[in-house]
Parts: C-alpha cells; structure tokens; sequence
C-alpha cells in the first residue's frame, strides 16, 4: 500500500494567495523601474506629493534620533503626547472632540485600515463599500473575514453614491458602511447635506461607519470637508475614523497614520497591533507629533499648487475626443472616463479594456497610468496630479497625442 501525494500541494495559504497586488504600487514600481532603465516615462500612478516633507518635522526627528528615550520599545498604542495631540488636531479640524485613550497610532493609514476592520468583523459580515474604491479597502476587508459589497457611482453623479443605492446593497449581514470624502480615486467630496443622510441612515440602521479622513486638508473650490461623528453625533458610539500624515504633510514614507474610535474597539485593535508590530518607529511618531501640533502653512501651499494641477489636467484629459473627466473637489486624482476611447485603433492595436489600454498607453507613450480595474470599475484610468507642473504638461500632451490617433 502506498499513500499517495497530492499532486498540487498549496504552498501559501487560500487566505493570503487570494489577495491581489496593490495595482497603484505595481504602476508605480513599473514606471520607476523603466526610467531606471532609461526610458523617459511620467508616472501618474502614486498617490504621493511630490513635495518634501516640512523642515520642521524633519528637524524634529533627527533631534529624536539623538534622544536615548527614543531607542526603546515605547506602548504599542502610541507615544501618550502624540495620542493627545491627535485628539486635539481632531477636534481643531473635524470640530469632533475625543480623548487620547480613542486613539491608535499605527504604520500608516493601510494598517489602519485593516486592524480597524479586523477589530468589528466576524467571518461573513457584509461591508458596503463605494465603488469606485481604494484598491486596499476589499482586500483588508477580505484579510479580516468580512465580505466587501460593491455600490458603483459613475461619472454622471461625480462618483457619489446615493443613501437609496446604500439601502439596496444592505443585507441582514450588513455591519459596517465605508465612508471615503475626499475620495481616491475619484476626488469626489460629498456635500455636507448628503454626508448626514449617509450618516443618519447607518444610524437607523444600526450598521457602523468606518470614515477614511486622509484628504481632510485636500479640497478645493466651495467643497468643504465634513466629519461624519461631528456632523452627527449620534453615529460616534459606531464610528471608526482613519487617517494619517501622509498626504497632509507630504509623509509617506514616514509611515504614520491613526485610529479614532470608541474606546472598546480601540483597545482591541491595540492589541492586535502589541502583536502583529508593537510600537509605530518612535522617530516617525516624534516626526508625526511635530506634524500635527504645527500650523497648516506647508498645507496651504501644497493645496494651492495642487489645484493649479488639478484645473490644467481636467481641462487637458477633456480636450482629447472619447475621454469625459469630471472635476474633482478634493485628494490629487481625476478619474476620466475613457470607454468611447476602448475598441479604437490605435497604432496597430485594439484595446478592450482600461488594463490594455494603460498597457498601450505606457507602451507607446512612456506614461504610466492606473486602469479602473484596480478600483472596481472597468472603463476608467486613475491620474494623480501630486507630480510637477512640467511633467503633468508633457505626460497629458504625449497622452493627447496618442488618442489622437484613435480610430473605428
């Protein structure tokens, strides 16, 4: 008698082999790797400003290098001064007041993400989840056993779900609601009126509100950005805010972002965190608190030359025949529309979906782009504006000339 082997035996776990690369990383990383080699590609593929970091907070952190109290563990949750700077910079600019025990500092606003969900979920809890999404939103969902339920928004209502599309996504296994304003990819920012009914619907509900705040500062025009638990009291009890220094402050390779919640689910999620990293780099953290204890002055001046970005890519992507982009209000990203442009002749090619056409266009261009597969929604191409005047220029001009040469 002989046992017999398995003839594909599964080396890596169901759980960990099903998720997919961040598709605007693997872009980002393509794009780099061909300039390395020479090629003179423009990348529009990372959400990174293309801004230093401030002196302040610079200085800050090497003065911590230097500082022994630096060198050793300190509590998994936080550095307790800068848990208690971020209460005060949530109420300063959410108008949401907490304290610093509603706090967690995590290794950026991705591992917020997922020990936030981690923290609520049990295996098969529905999360509805706007689309289009951030790419890492269904896969951290997923990571924490819970089961991501697309609501899709399109171009004609500026990628903006509507309270009625939300109730018709809700199950009996519904639990939690993700609220993104700013958005990524799409810049969409919700009008107050409209995030208070989404607010107050989870509240009737029963269901809770995770609310990504990473573009508070990042809104341009009349839009105003609005905090779910300021804006309706009653959700506080069931709300989770992430968010970070990341784009705010031009920080993310410095790897600092945050939990707000209510203080049971912030207690488990530390625990997780004891676990899973312990303590968030002391460096970055003393970087972080210099940060958000400052004035918003290098913010102003980022949001300024983003919004100077942000009217010269719209006005650029909408003159070109087949691609319809709306103006985004918030974050640094447009979200063209670009299926009249699918099926075209172009240069000897005949792309049918976002994916072959952002192969074309990195191909036969040198521009890097994100397709709308990443984000849930085939048809579209994710652009970041967080890149210099002159290459934004030049990479949507080599872009126009490209599409130009589209035909039946």
């Amino acid at each position: 008698m002989t046992s017999e082997t398995p003839s594909a035996e599964r080396r890596v776990s169901a759980r960990i082999g099903a998720i997919s690369e961040s598709a605007t990383l693997a872009v980002d990383a393509k794009a780099k790797a061909l300039k390395a080699a020479g090629r003179p590609v423009i990348g529009f593929g990372a959400g990174e400003p293309d801004f230093p970091t401030p002196d302040y907070i610079v200085d800050a952190a090497v003065e911590a290098c230097r500082n022994p109290k630096y060198h050793r563990y300190t509590p998994a949750g936080g550095l307790p001064e800068l848990k208690a700077a971020i209460a005060a910079k949530t109420l300063r600019d959410s108008g949401y007041e907490v304290d610093a025990s509603q706090v967690l500092v995590t290794n950026g606003g991705k591992q917020a993400i997922y020990e936030a969900f981690a923290a609520i979920l049990d295996p098969g809890d529905e999360v509805i989840v706007p689309a289009p999404y951030w790419t890492t939103y269904p896969e951290s969902i997923r990571l924490a056993g819970g089961v991501p339920v697309a609501v899709v928004a399109d171009e004609t209502t500026g990628y903006r779900v509507s309270v009625e599309q939300l109730e018709a996504a809700r199950t009996e296994r519904t639990k939690v609601v993700l609220f993104v304003s700013p958005s990524n990819p799409t810049g969409a920012v919700y009008s107050e009126a409209d995030a208070e009914a989404i607010g107050r619907w989870a509240v009737e509900r029963g269901l809770w509100v995770l609310t990504d705040e990473i573009y508070e500062h990042l809104v341009y025009g009349d839009a105003k950005f609005v905090s779910l638990p300021a804006i309706v009291p009653e959700l506080a009890d069931k709300c989770i805010i992430v968010n970070g220094v990341a784009k705010t402050y031009a920080m993310t390779g410095w790897r600092v972002g945050w939990i707000v919640g209510p203080k049971d689910v912030v207690k488990a999620a530390t625990n997780l965190q004891s676990h899973a990293t312990s303590n968030v780099s002391n460096v970055a953290q003393v970087a972080a608190l210099a940060a958000v204890s400052g004035n918003l002055d290098a913010v102003h001046e980022m949001r300024t030359a983003f919004d100077r970005r942000r009217q010269t890519i719209v006005r650029m992507l909408n003159e070109i025949d087949g691609v319809f982009c709306p103006t985004p209000e918030g974050a640094f990203y447009v979200y063209p529309a670009v299926k009249d442009v699918l099926g075209k002749e172009i240069r000897g090619k005949r792309p049918q979906t976002s994916v072959e056409l952002a192969a074309l266009i990195l191909d036969e261009a040198e521009v890097a782009v994100v397709p709308g597969e990443a984000f849930g929604t085939p048809g579209y191409l994710r652009l970041s504006y967080a890149l210099g005047d002159e290459d934004l220029i030049e990479g949507i001009s080599r872009l126009q000339k490209l599409l130009a040469e589209a035909k039946a």
